[in-house]
């Protein structure tokens, strides 16, 4: 057969495993209409309706309609031009489908209520400026008044979520998770009470020396006792703590005393806020960074042992 001019419904439905009833479908449409008729009248097809057929089947499985997969074969609108409209179409059903997955995976992990569901989902179908205003918001409450200091503008740009264009489904479920914290209000006032207080040890400390927070000074100092399995009541955290409260007093130019102590211990009260942990972790998810360092391990070790050493 492969040398004779044209083929039988038949044997090209043979040739493309497409079904006679589907060839005469796309024949009856004028997609793949016959190319002659035998002198009994049946349908006769050259080598060119297998092509069109196999293109009109990889078009079918792509999604295409017929209107449109009939014109593109009739070469009355590029390929080309009609693959890139449904590319985008797709792209927008793609993002669609990761954000109900995304809803509907931390609905089952966190066991959510109905109103906890209904706006996670409002949440993930923000456009990007809606979602720019919310986490505006949340760090004007955070940051307000303050965003004239350079590290302080640094540390609000730090802590700006940036949802990529093409976002993984745990990176639309971070989100989600991040938008719904930075609306708890008891958590608004602890992230301002934390860079309030970091803007007064940097107004009254050495600002060309206190380059970095105070929590990030004191895990320095903390570390190698917590890698050694020191016991914060222990008599071996005892020069430990000396050694974070001496740097503490000498960045403020105050006496290393039980005041100083009580100032420290109230300061790492307020950053030790499980919830800026989950903030710092799931911003890092959406931005594409790696995972912050746990400080809880810090804060449960610091946190006993200056209590031990300060004077009821």
């Amino acid at each position: 057969m492969e040398g004779d001019a044209y083929y039988t419904i038949g044997e090209l439905a043979r040739r493309t495993g497409l079904t006679v009833k589907a060839i005469r479908f796309y024949a009856d449409r004028g997609i793949v209409p016959p190319t002659d008729r035998s002198p009994a009248g049946h349908r006769r097809y050259d080598i060119d309706a297998v092509a069109r057929l196999d293109l009109v089947r990889t078009l079918r499985d792509l999604g295409l309609d017929l209107p449109t997969i009939r014109r593109i074969a009739d070469r009355e609108i590029p390929l080309a031009e009609v693959a890139a409209a449904h590319a985008e179409a797709l792209a927008v059903q793609i993002r669609t489908l990761r954000l109900r997955r995304a809803v509907l995976t931390a609905v089952a992990r966190r066991g959510s209520t109905p109103e906890e569901t209904d706006l996670m989902h409002k949440l993930a179908k923000l456009s990007e400026d809606e979602r720019r205003r919310l986490v505006d918001e949340f760090l004007d409450t955070a940051f307000g008044g303050l965003d004239a200091d350079p590290a302080f503008a640094g540390a609000r740009r730090s802590m700006t979520p940036e949802v990529p264009d093409d976002p993984a489904a745990e990176q639309v479920q971070a989100w989600m998770e991040l938008a719904q914290l930075s609306q708890d209000p008891d958590f608004r006032l602890s992230m301002r009470r934390m860079v309030e207080d970091l803007a007064a040890e940097r107004a009254q400390g050495d600002t060309t020396e206190l380059r970095r927070d105070t929590v990030a000074a004191v895990r320095d100092q903390v570390a190698p006792a917590l890698a050694a399995g020191v016991d914060p009541a222990s008599r071996q955290a005892d020069p430990v703590v000396a050694a974070v409260t001496a740097r503490y007093a000498h960045l403020f130019g105050l006496p290393d005393d039980a005041d100083l102590r009580r100032r420290l211990l109230t300061r790492l009260e307020t950053a030790n806020d499980p919830r800026r942990e989950l903030y710092l972790r799931l911003l890092a998810v959406v931005n594409g960074w790696p995972a912050p360092d746990d400080l809880t391990p810090v804060f449960d070790w610091v946190l006993p042992a200056l209590r031990a050493r300060i004077p009821a």
